[in-house]
């Protein structure tokens, strides 16, 4: 038996989780295979702590849960230099990227990677301040509601 994701690592930011436990349950083998995998991809691009990282899943879709979500992520972050890992529907990339500009502190790093594995890839990384400056407001290059991205905060 295979476990396959088109969009990533199974079980890891994919569903799967329940068919590998599943597995061992069963006493079957389990032997991991992996390519690219957008998240240390993303991290590794992101210049942020790559030596102490949490993956967070997604974010609340609430707008004030997502908020208060980004500020309990960014206070850890701060606190114990440990990057946060994220992603979102792609759809919902607007309103995620539109909740973290507006709700992170000016020296908070904010990071995005999209397309990792693809010709136009593309990661950024700035401040949340400067990320105002540039964006003034609008998603930033690479990052629209039709491509999966990868979010990393830290200091």
């Amino acid at each position: 038996m295979g476990l396959i994701s088109e969009a990533g690592m199974p079980a890891v930011a994919d569903p799967g989780s329940s068919v590998v436990r599943a597995a061992h349950e069963l006493g079957l083998e389990v032997t991991p295979l992996i390519g690219p995998v957008s998240l240390l991809l993303a991290l590794a691009s992101s210049g942020l702590n790559g030596q102490n990282f949490a993956f967070v899943g997604y974010l609340p879709q609430e707008p004030q849960d997502r908020i208060r979500k980004i500020k309990e992520l960014e206070q850890h972050a701060l606190k114990t230099g440990q990057t946060q890992l994220f992603i979102e529907t792609p759809y919902r990339n607007t309103a995620l990227w539109s909740a973290l500009v507006q709700t992170m502190q000016p020296e908070s790093r904010l990071a995005y990677s999209s397309g990792l594995t693809l010709p136009n890839a593309i990661s950024r990384s700035a401040t949340a301040q400067q990320w105002r400056k540039l964006t003034s407001g609008q998603m930033p290059e690479g990052l629209n509601n039709q491509t999966p991205a990868v979010f990393s905060m830290g200091a």
